[in-house]
């Protein structure tokens, strides 16, 4: 189905599936957008979790990062990687391969609300990247699964980094320095395992590969736990996957959604760039925030105020 906008720039909206997923076009990327296609942008962010842009090969680091700009505010790169670039964080399989589950740098308190993705340089096969609805995955559990998931809290680090504990990282001097970096300050964070999204109040399912263990649980008690609920939010009816081309663009709520970067196309390389924007601290059903363990993430990424984003 695609919806039509109707917007100066004839942007159109088209439904990749029921629960997640839009592809947007008749829209060229950067800070010159008017304020309409911008608000397109944002409904459909908010209602299909992750969207798609087709031939913005125009755009360049600085062009994705004005307009970036224009949907929030940019974080640095990444709370540890800071290797990696200076506005945009280079995701690059020579330094790992991200082929595990996970919403963006959930070991903080205050998770970025969105990410945008650029395709650089592609593999001739394979390398596409999935996404998954974790609302679609809370709304899909059963009343008692519901009430049990509401009333936990997990937390997060980053020493379970997703790339080594699958053994993604290669063997090679690249993925090592990588490794180092990423671990250089430890972060821990509780979060409630199901969190009140912000602007649309939809309830959202917060796992992935960075939680540690659930409070108060046991370690075999947590991973019984986390299989459980994990498997709801990877079920294929909750998921779109998209095949890059070159100059495609992906922005995904990290709010709503976790990702999984297929690793599918052998040695050859593959590169793309990632902003992240400033997001709030998770609120569960109970209206209890999250709370820091260990790491200060101020230098990363500000407090996005909710309300002046709205």
């Amino acid at each position: 189905m695609t919806v039509d906008y109707a917007t100066p720039r004839t942007a159109t909206v088209s439904k990749l599936g029921s629960r997640i997923g839009a592809r947007v076009d008749g829209v060229r990327l950067g800070a010159d957008l008017d304020a309409t296609t911008v608000g397109v942008i944002r409904a459909a962010l908010l209602e299909h979790k992750v969207i798609f842009f087709r031939g913005q090969d125009h755009l360049t680091e600085d062009g994705q990062y004005e307009f970036a700009q224009l949907l929030g505010t940019p974080t640095t790169p990444h709370p540890t990687v800071t290797s990696k670039g200076v506005k945009s964080l280079a995701i690059d399989s020579e330094s790992g391969r991200a082929n595990s589950w996970h919403t963006d740098v959930t070991f903080v308190d205050r998770i970025p609300k969105a990410s945008i993705l650029r395709a650089v340089h592609l593999p001739p096969y394979g390398g596409s990247t999935t996404w998954a609805s974790t609302v679609a995955a809370y709304e899909s559990l059963p009343e008692p699964l519901k009430l049990l998931a509401e009333n936990l809290r997990a937390v997060h680090t980053n020493v379970y980094d997703y790339a080594a504990s699958h053994n993604t990282i290669r063997d090679n001097p690249n993925s090592t320095a990588y490794r180092a970096e990423f671990e250089s300050t430890y972060y821990e964070t509780e979060h409630p395992v199901v969190r009140v999204h912000p602007e649309t109040g939809e309830k959202s399912l917060l796992v992935g590969h960075f939680v540690k263990h659930f409070v108060g649980l046991s370690s075999t008690e947590s991973q019984a736990l986390f299989r459980l609920f994990q498997d709801r939010v990877t079920r294929l009816e909750n998921t779109t996957r998209w095949d890059w081309q070159l100059g495609d663009v992906a922005i995904w709520d990290n709010r709503a959604t976790q990702h999984y970067a297929i690793d599918d196309y052998d040695d050859a390389p593959r590169r793309l760039t990632r902003i992240t924007l400033a997001g709030d601290v998770p609120v569960g059903v109970d209206g209890r925030r999250s709370t820091v363990v260990a790491g200060d993430a101020e230098h990363y990424s500000i407090v996005e105020d909710v309300t002046e984003a709205a």
